[in-house]
């Protein structure tokens, strides 16, 4: 009962902070917006004049701002909501254990805004411009403002996620659930998994744009294996005490 408290007390203060960088974002929310519709006339060929986002119902223009601001405050908080996690965890670590608090903090976060910064620069415009012109100016584009944001803010997640892959490796090796030689010997199903994932996450039949994903997709796989390596839980000494 006193874990359920804690995991309740520990649920409530990142819910708190949610709310506050949603409410943050949304105060934002026009540059934001405006920050996502660059791809759209950036990747152009053939569509004559600026490409404009419509709403085809009177309340999709508002829940555009609140999908944007509900993940733009995700991003926000999310340092504030990984200290909540720590929090939670940190009385089941060892004194020494505890010390990767702050790199865990901090790489979680590093790692999401790379991944996000990967995604808006090198493959969203591939993507949309994949899209825009696929018939080559034959139909004019209006995106649907809701549909855009909801596709954009999806992809853009996905790949914060996926960067998050050699954290998650290093604290499952700190827990003892992989090592790097499960990781190595697990390369072909990684490869398969990775394809899997990039075809979800790129909806474009294009080689090119897909292998914009998996590259760095793999290397993030093969950075994993080389920090599971270096985070491995030592073996001790028949006279040492078993500590993980």
């Amino acid at each position: 009962m006193q874990h359920l408290g804690e995991l309740r007390t520990r649920l409530i203060w990142s819910v708190v902070f949610l709310g506050v960088g949603m409410g943050v974002a949304f105060t934002v929310h026009q540059p934001l917006l405006t920050l996502l519709e660059k791809p759209l006339n950036a990747s152009v060929q053939f569509q004559a004049g600026e490409v404009k986002l419509i709403s085809t119902t009177l309340t999709g223009q508002f829940m555009a701002a609140l999908n944007l601001s509900f993940w733009a405050g995700m991003a926000i908080s999310l340092p504030l909501i990984l200290t909540q996690v720590w929090a939670f965890i940190a009385p089941g670590l060892y004194q020494n254990e505890r010390r990767w608090a702050l790199p865990f903090i901090v790489g979680a976060g590093v790692a999401f805004a790379a991944g996000v910064t990967f995604g808006y620069y090198f493959v969203l415009p591939a993507m949309v411009r994949f899209f825009l012109d696929f018939l080559a100016g034959q139909v004019q584009a209006m995106p649907d403002v809701s549909q855009y944001i909801g596709m954009v803010v999806t992809f853009l997640v996905a790949f914060g996620l996926a960067f998050e892959l050699p954290i998650l490796a290093v604290l499952l090796t700190r827990i003892g659930l992989i090592n790097h030689r499960l990781l190595r010997s697990g390369w072909r199903f990684a490869i398969v998994g990775i394809l899997i994932i990039s075809a979800v996450i790129t909806p474009t039949p294009d080689p090119g744009t897909m292998m914009l994903v998996v590259a760095p997709l793999y290397l993030l796989y093969e950075l994993s294996i080389v920090l599971s390596r270096v985070f491995q839980v030592r073996v001790p000494d028949d006279d040492e005490p078993v500590r993980l």
